[in-house]
């Protein structure tokens, strides 16, 4: 049965930052969690710890590589497999951001506005030596995305259901179900119900 060790945001940030500043060269990791966990808010404090060492550091919503609403609805505004499938773009996530950052040192920050449905119109950033880019959004394991690091934020279904906004409820079934069929382990796994009071699984 795994355990789950109580720990500190604090705590928590400090390790992650550890384990990264091991990781010369350029470096993408990524916050995997419901929107509802929030997982761009422990982006930012792991950005500024790492930050406050004088590694360049910088975070990238996948809500930024949203798909076009002709492309995401298709099939309708609550179906779950598009949620799971066709709503962010993950390819071009790897495509703008991972494979450029490590073959060209340099990345897109945002593909898509999601409040326009109109392109970002962003401009492609060089990235400095040593660049750490930390992308935070749902359902990022699991796509054969070749991370350096990885964070999942967990969250049981009545958790979810707790801090979804009613609006956005249709969207648990696809959470815990991505969840379920992904193998793939996280280097921090956490438990995410009480963002203030997480707990780490330890081996």
């Amino acid at each position: 049965m795994p355990h789950f060790a109580p720990i500190t945001q604090d705590a928590l940030v400090d390790r992650i930052a550890d384990d990264v500043r091991a990781l010369s060269g350029h470096r993408v990791l990524a916050i995997d969690g419901a929107d509802a966990a929030a997982p761009l808010d422990l982006a930012h404090r792991l950005a500024t710890a790492l930050r406050d060492t004088g590694r360049p550091t910088e975070v990238i919503s996948l809500h930024d590589y949203i798909r076009p609403a002709s492309l995401r609805m298709e099939f309708g505004r609550t179906d779950e497999m598009s949620y799971r499938t066709a709503w962010f773009d993950y390819a071009a996530l790897r495509r703008e951001v991972i494979d450029a950052l490590r073959h060209h040192g340099r990345y897109l920050p945002a593909l898509w506005d999601e409040a326009t449905d109109r392109s970002a119109r962003a401009d492609v950033r060089a990235a400095l030596p040593d660049t750490v880019l930390i992308i935070a959004g749902p359902m990022l394991l699991g796509r054969d995305i070749p991370f350096d690091l990885t964070i999942r934020l967990d969250m049981s279904e009545p958790a979810l259901r707790r801090r979804t906004p009613t609006e956005t409820q249709w969207t648990i079934p696809a959470l815990l179900h991505h969840h379920d069929d992904s193998p793939e382990p996280p280097t921090f796994a956490l438990r995410w119900d009480h963002p203030t009071r997480p707990a780490l699984h330890t081996p």
